[in-house]
């Protein structure tokens, strides 16, 4: 296919390029008659991607069957609320399909052992099974188009493209093992950075099971977000691995905050409409840890997280086990205790600070209480009240000067982006 690329750094793309774009996507695919659109879930509520599926339902559906599937990887369905924020009123209930990661796959083949040795520099030397939603092979689809964000990710180095596939439409092996040979190669050298381990990972699974495999094409979208508004920068179509390093390029420059020194406080907040998890709710940690100095503290205000995990199975393997150093969780996984849960291992590795700063979870104490976050080796504080001090609506991005004279890091929309610092 001839693929399609637009940059607007500045002023964004506006909906009439958008229409432009999808209509020169669609015209490659003429006389389609069943199509399977998989987007992010309302956890990538600022990629453009709900828009873009809104945009290309409207075009297919008066000629082709059109199932949505978000790719929810191991998060939970999303509810109505969650569906018609994303998706208005322009997909209906009945074309949305529920992906179900511990049921709903089929094997493909595998990443060889000595593959991922190779990759991992030795430290995980285990052969990957390849696994995807069988839809995307026996559902009869004569196009399956991947809409999502490129973004700074603490798993991937930058999200999207095959993983969207591998994670967001696979199975438990491939996100258990891809997530552990992500943390155990270290989560500080692949944030931001295109060609990371996991992202081999992927790669090469890319080639070897979907390539000339699948009539898949990828929309990959880079945003921004300035106060309510989300301005979308770029957007790259493609079948190729072309459109996601352009997104990349792209995101690196946008997404990335470069500070000139570590802070000593940092505070930043997640959404309660869009993370209701600590699960997902460490993206805080994550995107912003670079940032923090040593012996810091870094404040998660969290109005909307009610649990740890995304189900129930993650939930418990959180509350047995806590942030409790990456030294610890691989000595329990060297004795089994993650078997088959390996990205719950991975998960409490990369949300786990080394003793380097603290981290405070601001929380409605009927949501998670403090001996909830105290067990699992954070620190606790009343949302309603440190919000007094620290109250998002007041605070700008960067850095604040509170009337006291102390001086915090305050980043609204961590999800957006990375925060670091070069050394």
């Amino acid at each position: 296919m001839k693929e399609l690329y637009l940059t607007e750094k500045v002023r964004g793309i506006t909906p009439a390029q958008i229409d432009e774009m999808t209509d020169a996507l669609l015209a490659q695919w003429p006389g389609v008659k069943k199509v399977l659109i998989l987007p992010p879930d309302y956890t990538r509520c600022y990629s453009y991607a709900g828009i873009l599926t809104q945009v290309l339902y409207r075009k297919l559906s008066p000629t082709a069957t059109v199932h949505v599937m978000p790719a929810l990887g191991t998060h939970m369905a999303m509810d109505q609320r969650e569906l018609r924020a994303f998706f208005g009123d322009v997909v209906p209930d009945e074309a949305i399909l529920v992906h179900h990661w511990q049921t709903d796959t089929v094997r493909l083949g595998y990443v060889p052992a000595e593959v991922c040795a190779e990759i991992s520099g030795g430290l995980f030397p285990e052969q990957i099974d390849v696994e995807v939603n069988h839809l995307l092979f026996d559902g009869g689809y004569d196009l399956v188009l991947s809409v999502g964000q490129v973004v700074p990710h603490e798993v991937v180095g930058m999200a999207n493209y095959s993983k969207n596939i591998f994670v967001g439409v696979g199975g438990r092996e491939m996100i258990n093992k891809s997530h552990m040979l992500s943390a155990i190669c270290g989560m500080e050298t692949a944030l931001g950075v295109v060609d990371s381990p996991a992202r081999k990972v992927y790669d090469y699974a890319q080639r070897h099971f979907l390539d000339g495999k699948l009539p898949l094409v990828y929309l990959q979208t880079v945003t921004t977000r300035q106060g309510d508004e989300v301005k979308l920068h770029g957007l790259y179509i493609g079948s190729s691995r072309r459109p996601f390093e352009l997104a990349a390029a792209l995101s690196q420059k946008l997404n990335i905050c470069h500070l000139e020194r570590r802070v000593k406080k940092l505070v930043t907040y997640l959404d309660p409409e869009e993370l209701k998890t600590i699960w997902v709710g460490n993206k805080g940690i994550y995107r912003t840890r670079m940032a923090v100095a040593d012996g810091g503290e870094l404040v998660v205000l969290a109005p909307g997280v009610q649990a740890f995990g995304e189900n129930e199975e993650m939930d418990r393997m959180t509350r047995a086990y806590g942030y409790s150093g990456t030294a610890h969780i691989l000595e329990l996984y060297r004795q089994g205790a993650f078997k088959g849960r390996l990205m719950s291992a991975a998960h409490l590795m990369q949300g786990s600070t080394e003793g380097r700063f603290t981290v405070t979870y601001a929380t409605r104490p009927e949501n998670l209480s403090r001996e909830e976050i105290e067990s699992v080796s954070y620190q606790w504080t009343d949302y309603d009240e440190i919000s007094k001090r620290y109250d998002p609506n007041n605070l700008r991005e960067g850095f604040n000067t509170l009337p006291d004279g102390e001086e915090i890091y305050y980043v609204g929309t961590p999800a957006l982006g990375l925060w670091k610092t070069d050394d």
